[in-house]
């Protein structure tokens, strides 16, 4: 297993342009199966969990081009059910959060889908049920066998209705979504995810034929279409990613640009950032970071410490919270993170507190930093990455710290971030990969 060295205390310059979103990456890919014509996928990130379902697409019988670095394209023509049935597939399948997407398009198209029980990040519980209930009341029925974890599903009429999702879940409307776009009749769907990837997911259905409204709202309208047509969709940067490089910028002092960032998808982020102290500009599409040695968190006008919480969009996005507590542990003042959607995320703050950090886990879901501003310097360590937004979280924290630090387990890291290490070494990191 892999891991980072890096030795802290260096500061970065120069421009760094954001890869292909994750997460829209995950849910285009699988809304390919929803045609036998070809589709073309331009900004596709080069990381394993995308690699990974990719190469599960092709096995599964898909027809998989890479026409370039970062643009493939697919011709789902037919589906191996046999494979879906192999040891091969669930063992592929099994380890990848995504891979649950893949059953709204081939329930959809052929009628029926096999999809064992979900990996991903040990960030805890994430049920499916909105996922699940939504396509039961489009008709499908569902068996769960618990001894092997597979989910059998099946549908052969699936007909539109209306639904209120129990929660606005981002990969679950996607799933539905998908689904819909082939049943018979009318499906509106309430209290749906709109994030940015939902909408792009949208935009490229309806390029393919699809009969959608409401996008970029809480409320999707879709009328069944018989068929769906290729297209070609490019990819939005990921606002992650985004959001990553304005906290290193911010806890190394850097100087940085973030070139072509897609300003109007990333909503509360820079203005959260700014929260913490952290000074940026908006040129044009890009986002500059200026040097910057202190920062000072704000408090609310009337001087109650500063709250920073995730929400559905066009809230915060969860996956930024632990680079912004990081960034918190720099800045001068204090600021409760409380992480809402995922009980185990903020665990890993035991690591910046062996690093010196002054940090209070109040619970599961929220933590307290203290920050001390310059008076403060981080220590390096050696810590292990238990899921990909913590793992970016304490590289930024290595980057900032006195002293070599060592991180395990960075596979967790390139799950979402492509050659993160020779991206940041070209702008003046020192990270050596072992």
């Amino acid at each position: 297993m892999a891991s980072f060295v890096i030795e802290g205390g260096h500061k970065l310059h120069g421009e760094i342009t954001p890869q292909g979103a994750k997460n829209e990456a995950l849910q285009v890919i699988c809304a390919t199966l929803l045609t036998p014509e070809e589709v073309t996928i331009e900004n596709i990130p080069d990381i394993s969990d995308v690699n990974q379902l990719i190469s599960l697409l092709s096995k599964m019988g898909v027809k998989v081009t890479k026409c370039s670095d970062h643009t493939y394209s697919f011709k789902a023509e037919s589906i191996d059910f046999n494979y879906l049935h192999s040891d091969e597939y669930y063992k592929k399948s099994s380890s990848l959060r995504g891979s649950v997407m893949l059953v709204g398009p081939i329930l959809a198209r052929f009628g029926e889908a096999l999809i064992p029980k979900p990996g991903g990040d040990k960030i805890g519980r994430r049920r499916l049920d909105t996922h699940f209930e939504g396509l039961i009341k489009l008709g499908a029925e569902f068996n769960y066998d618990a001894q092997k974890q597979i989910f059998n599903v099946s549908g052969k009429n699936l007909k539109g209705c209306y639904m209120l999702l129990d929660e606005a879940s981002v990969t679950g409307t996607a799933n539905i979504i998908m689904t819909a776009v082939l049943a018979k009749g009318t499906t509106t769907i309430y209290n749906a995810a709109c994030e940015p990837y939902i909408q792009q997911l949208c935009k490229m259905l309806t390029l393919m034929g699809a009969d959608i409204s409401g996008i970029g709202s809480n409320l999707i309208t879709i009328n069944g279409v018989e068929a769906l047509k290729g297209c070609r969709h490019t990819i939005l940067p990921d606002m992650i990613e985004v959001g990553s490089f304005i906290g290193m910028a911010a806890m190394t002092g850097s100087e940085l640009t973030i070139k072509n960032v897609s300003i109007k998808n990333l909503g509360l982020i820079p203005d959260s950032f700014r929260r913490l102290g952290v000074k940026l500009e908006v040129r044009n599409d890009d986002i500059f970071i200026p040097k910057q040695e202190h920062l000072q968190i704000e408090s609310y006008i009337d001087g109650s410490i500063m709250t920073i919480a995730d929400a559905p969009w066009p809230g915060l996005t969860p996956d930024l919270l632990s680079v912004m507590l990081v960034v918190a542990t720099k800045a001068n003042g204090s600021v409760l993170i409380h992480q809402k959607m995922f009980e185990s995320r903020l665990f890993f703050v035991d690591k910046l507190i062996d690093m010196g950090a002054k940090i209070i886990l109040c619970d599961p879901h929220r933590a307290t930093i203290i920050g001390l501003g310059n008076e403060f310097h981080l220590r390096a360590a050696t810590m292990s990455s238990p899921d990909i937004r913590a793992g970016i979280a304490l590289l930024i924290a290595a980057m900032s710290a006195d002293g070599t630090s060592t991180i395990h387990n960075i596979d967790q890291i390139d799950r979402g971030y492509e050659n993160i290490d020779g991206r940041l070494n070209a702008l003046g990191a020192n990270i050596k990969r072992i």
